[in-house]
């Protein structure tokens, strides 16, 4: 059994534009003569490694303690794609990993530098996928992200994002990508493993 880190360290990751990045700030230190080491951080629901709910861009969605485990843990198929995922790429894509598994194919993961046209997302939102991640910080264009978040999170498809893929090949793996329980937030970060169970 392997199992791949698929997140980012969260003091040193990637921050959307205009996003606060996060901030460790160290309270109590051993070697100050303090009888622990103690953090305390300030972070961004959606930096680094991060699940959005429908919340995040729906005002009356699902908020990301309201949202199944179900969809963030399960198995899930990585597929290597780079530029825009256009509506053949998203058949194409569900089609192998439908083939390799049924289940796999209910979450998809894109491996390589891709962006999700909106096209390409109401293809995974029309045929029920749970779960879409990505590498990118978001899913849709960076500078127009909302059409892409709009139609897959009012499908109730949750969005794994800043994922890392390098080291993973395509195929079959067991997600598990389960968010920190944030009540009422609309995202939260999360710790991502796919185990190589095969």
């Amino acid at each position: 059994m392997k199992i791949y880190d698929i997140s980012q360290e969260v003091f040193g990751c990637v921050v959307f534009p205009g996003d606060p990045s996060p901030e460790r700030n160290v309270t109590m230190s051993i070697s100050n003569g303090d009888i622990c080491n103690l953090t305390d951080f300030k972070m961004c629901a959606h930096n680094g490694t991060h699940v959005d709910a429908p919340y995040h861009f729906i005002n009356d969605g699902r908020t990301i303690d309201q949202v199944s485990l179900d969809r963030f843990v399960g198995y899930a198929y990585v597929a290597t794609h780079e530029g825009i995922v256009t509506e053949q790429d998203a058949r194409a894509i569900l089609e192998t990993a439908s083939k390799a598994s049924e289940e796999a194919a209910l979450r998809i993961l894109i491996r390589g530098n891709s962006t999700l046209s909106a096209e390409g997302a109401r293809v995974f939102a029309d045929a029920g996928i749970r779960l879409y991640g990505n590498e990118s910080q978001t899913v849709g264009p960076e500078d127009a992200p909302k059409e892409v978040h709009l139609i897959m999170l009012g499908a109730e498809v949750v969005l794994l994002e800043g994922i890392r893929l390098a080291e993973v090949p395509d195929g079959v793996y067991l997600l598990d990508a389960a968010p920190i329980n944030l009540g009422g937030a609309d995202g939260a970060p999360c710790r991502a493993i796919l185990i190589d169970c095969c």
